[in-house]
C-alpha cells in the first residue's frame, strides 16, 4: 500500500479529521474546506499516481465511481411518498427555479465571454446549476432551521444533480460531434436518445428489482445486515454497467435506480443509505483533495476579472433571482426566500460533471470554462461553509 502514498495520505486525513468531526460540526470549518486547502498545499509535491495530472487513469476511475454513488445515494434518500405530500416548494425549485437558473447562467455568460461557443457557455451554466447541501451541512441538520425549509433544501439538492445531467449530456454530444467531425448528426441524435431512454429504463428496473429482492430476502431471514448494506453499491454499479452495455447512460441509470429503489422496509433502507453514504463520502473527500491538488493550481492563471464576476454572480443573482421568482405566491417571508436562495452551494456534483467533461472532451479549448467552474466551486466551499452556522442561527432567531 505504501506504493500508493496518495491513498495513505487520504486515509490519514480522513482519520484525523474524523477524530474531531463532531466538534467541528458546531464551527464554520467543514470537511471540504480542509481537504481542498490541504490539496492546494500538497500540489507543491510530486505524486507519481497523479503525474499525468487530470488525465491520470486514477482520476477517471474515481470520478466515475464517485458520481455513480453520489447520484444513486442522493436519489435513494428521497421518499417519494413524502415528496408528494410536501411537494410544493421542492417542485417549484426543481421545475421552475432550476431551468431559470440555467437560462440566466447562459444569458449572463454570453456577454462576459465573447467569442466562446454558445454550447460551451451552456455547458458551463448547466454544470453550475445543481446544488450541494453538504457544503452547508449545518443548514440541513440544525434544529434552528424550520423543518420545511431543511427538507426543501435537502430534496432540491438530492434531485437537481440528476435533473441537470441530461442537458449536460446534450451539450457533450453536440461538442463531441463538432470536435470529431466524422459522425453524422443523426448518429449523435440517436446516441443521445438511447442514453436518455435506456438509462432510465434499465436503472429504474434494476433499482426496483434489486430493492424488492433485498426486502424479500431480509423479511425471510435469508440476508444479514452486512449484505443489506453492501447492496447499495451492488445495485448502483449493476445499473451503471448494464445501461452502459446497451449504450444507455450509466449515470442516469444509477440515479433512477436510487429513485425507484424497491426497498420499503425502513430498517433495510436505512442500512442501504448509511453504508452508501459513508462509502460515497470517503470518495467525495478524496475528490475534493484532488480538486485542490490539480484543478485549482491549473486554473489559477485563467482567473481574470470576467471569471470572478461570473463566479460571484453564479452564487448570487444567477441562483437567488430564479429562487425568488419561483417562490412567488408561497407566502414565505422574504428572509426565508433569501435563505433558500443563498444556500444553493456548488459542490461535488459540479466537480464530478466537470471531470466527466474533461474526460470526454479534453482540456485544450475549454480552459476558460473549466477555470470559471473551479473558481465558482472554490468560492462556494468557503462562502457557504463559513455562513452555514451563523445564518442558521439568525434564521432560528427570526422564527422565535
Amino acid at each position: 500500500m505504501t506504493e500508493y502514498p496518495i491513498f495513505v495520505f487520504t486515509a490519514l486525513l480522513i482519520l484525523v479529521y474524523g477524530l474531531f468531526s463532531k466538534a467541528l460540526e458546531k464551527s464554520v470549518i467543514t470537511a471540504p474546506m480542509v481537504f481542498v486547502v490541504i490539496g492546494i498545499i500538497a500540489s507543491n509535491f510530486q505524486i507519481d499516481e497523479l503525474r499525468q495530472g487530470i488525465d491520470a487513469p486514477l482520476v477517471k476511475i474515481l470520478a466515475e465511481l464517485t458520481l455513480v454513488l453520489v447520484l444513486f445515494n442522493d436519489a435513494s434518500t428521497i421518499n417519494l411518498m413524502e415528496l408528494r405530500k410536501h411537494r410544493k416548494l421542492p417542485v417549484r425549485l426543481l421545475l421552475i427555479g432550476l431551468p431559470l437558473t440555467m437560462v440566466l447562467g447562459i444569458l449572463i455568460g454570453i456577454p462576459l465571454f465573447p467569442g466562446v461557443n454558445i454550447w460551451v457557455i451552456a455547458l458551463m451554466a448547466f454544470i453550475l446549476s445543481p446544488t450541494d447541501a453538504a457544503l452547508g451541512q449545518a443548514v440541513v441538520t440544525s434544529k434552528l432551521v424550520p423543518e420545511k425549509i431543511r427538507q426543501t433544501i435537502n430534496v432540491e439538492s438530492g434531485l437537481n444533480d440528476g435533473i441537470a445531467f441530461p442537458p449536460i449530456l446534450i451539450c457533450l454530444a453536440v461538442l463531441s460531434h463538432a470536435d470529431a467531425g466524422n459522425s453524422g448528426t443523426s448518429y449523435w441524435l440517436l446516441f443521445t436518445l438511447r442514453q436518455f431512454v435506456f438509462g432510465p429504463l434499465i436503472g429504474g428496473l434494476i433499482g426496483w428489482a434489486g430493492g424488492y429482492l433485498v426486502d424479500k430476502a431480509s423479511s425471510k431471514g435469508w440476508m444479514n445486515s452486512t449484505f443489506q448494506s453492501l447492496s447499495s453499491i451492488a445495485i448502483a454499479l449493476l445499473a451503471f454497467s448494464l445501461a452502459e452495455t446497451v449504450d444507455g447512460n450509466g449515470f442516469i441509470a444509477a440515479f433512477f435506480a436510487g429513485m425507484l429503489l424497491g426497498t420499503h422496509n425502513l430498517k433495510v433502507r436505512e442500512r442501504l443509505h448509511e453504508f452508501g453514504e459513508a462509502e460515497s463520502q470517503a470518495l467525495v473527500l478524496f475528490i475534493f483533495l484532488l480538486f485542490g491538488m490539480m484543478l485549482v493550481p491549473f486554473c489559477y492563471p485563467y482567473w481574470d476579472i470576467n471569471a470572478w464576476v461570473y463566479a460571484l454572480l453564479s452564487l448570487t443573482i444567477i441562483r437567488m433571482l430564479p429562487v425568488a421568482i419561483c417562490l412567488i405566491g408561497t407566502k414565505l417571508p422574504s428572509v426565508t426566500i433569501g435563505f433558500i436562495g443563498w444556500f444553493g452551494p456548488r459542490g461535488i456534483a459540479s466537480v464530478l460533471y466537470l471531470l466527466l467533461v474533461i474526460i470526454e472532451l479534453g482540456i485544450p479549448g475549454y480552459e476558460r470554462i473549466i477555470s470559471v467552474i473551479v473558481l465558482t466551486v472554490l468560492l462556494s466551499i468557503f462562502l457557504h461553509g463559513f455562513t452555514a452556522v451563523p445564518f442558521s442561527k439568525m434564521l432560528g432567531k427570526y422564527f422565535q
